[in-house]
């Protein structure tokens, strides 16, 4: 494989019972990306990271990691943080970090987890038992064990699920981080705008089969630009009429609306003008989620 791909899938399917839950699927996945998995439960994208993870073999296709396909889940340069998460509860923290990174081989691994508790604020809790860890400090040690052994490809499973602010943004600067070493990451994720602040390209499975592949703006440039953003003064609190629009929307101190074309936007735009003072008036592409919902709710396969 070449060295440009730290993950390539070739016409990849993987069938449960009479169930396809993935279909002639081909991805690649750049060396050294920040790379999105979404898609809407039930959709094949749990199947395919296992699949990744080498936990389920595929029933026909290839799937090449770090250059081989061959290997086990165990393999050492892999790096998993599950959905699921789950910690020895009865050990300590620096214990438990240790038995991670031994497992993959990584002896010498004190300075490293020396950096990442301090670099997460959870030196003060090495000595402490799993069990009396808050949640939020649990997802950081879960975390710290699945970055530990310096792995070449890391695999986040809604990494920020639960995360308060200020945490959510420490773990995404650490992700991020991760990424300036050079390291794959493979990024799980139902909340499309941390999809949208987090990855260079983005990859939604639907119904077993792949339904967007791009960078955010190859996705976005495929879908129009049909919602308008506007604000009026507030010497003007009412809207004129807006036959052209066919959805108005109240979000915060804006009104959304969709129009079917441009010339629609410029007539509403016209209306607004005669009527008062604009302070605002903006054409937008469907974000991520629009589009993301947009798939979901139609059905629609590539």
């Amino acid at each position: 494989m070449s060295d440009n791909f730290a993950v390539r899938l070739q016409r990849v399917t993987k069938t449960f019972g009479e169930t396809a839950a993935v279909r002639d699927l081909d991805l690649e996945i750049p060396t050294g990306s920040v790379y999105g998995f979404i898609g809407p439960n039930g959709s094949g994208k749990t199947t395919t990271i296992r699949m990744i993870l080498r936990i389920f073999q595929p029933d026909s296709g290839t799937i090449e990691v770090l250059g081989t396909d061959r290997g086990d889940c165990a393999d050492s340069r892999v790096g998993y943080l599950p959905e699921e998460r789950g910690l020895y509860r009865r050990m300590k923290v620096r214990e438990l970090l240790r038995y991670y990174a031994r497992l993959k081989g990584f002896r010498n691994c004190d300075p490293e987890i020396e950096f990442w508790l301090q670099r997460l604020g959870a030196a003060d809790w090495s000595a402490r038992r799993i069990e009396s860890l808050s949640k939020g400090m649990s997802q950081k040690i879960q975390f710290i064990s699945a970055v530990v052994a310096r792995p070449q490809l890391l695999i986040l499973d809604e990494p920020f699920s639960g995360l308060d602010p200020v945490n959510l943004e420490l773990l995404r600067e650490a992700i991020l981080e991760i990424r300036s070493r050079g390291t794959t990451i493979i990024f799980s994720t139902h909340e499309m705008d941390v999809a949208e602040r987090m990855c260079e390209r983005v990859f939604m499975i639907h119904r077993g089969r792949k339904v967007l592949d791009g960078t955010l703006d190859q996705i976005r440039s495929r879908y129009p630009a049909n919602e308008l953003r506007l604000r009026m003064s507030a010497e003007t609190p009412e809207l004129p009429v807006l036959p052209e629009a066919t959805r108005l929307e109240k979000r915060g101190q804006y009104t959304h609306c969709t129009v079917s074309d441009h010339t629609h936007a410029q007539r509403i735009l016209q209306r607004l003008m005669a009527s008062g003072q604009v302070e605002h008036f903006e054409l937008l592409r469907p974000s991520l989620h629009d589009i993301f919902v947009r798939i979901a709710n139609e059905g629609a396969v590539s």
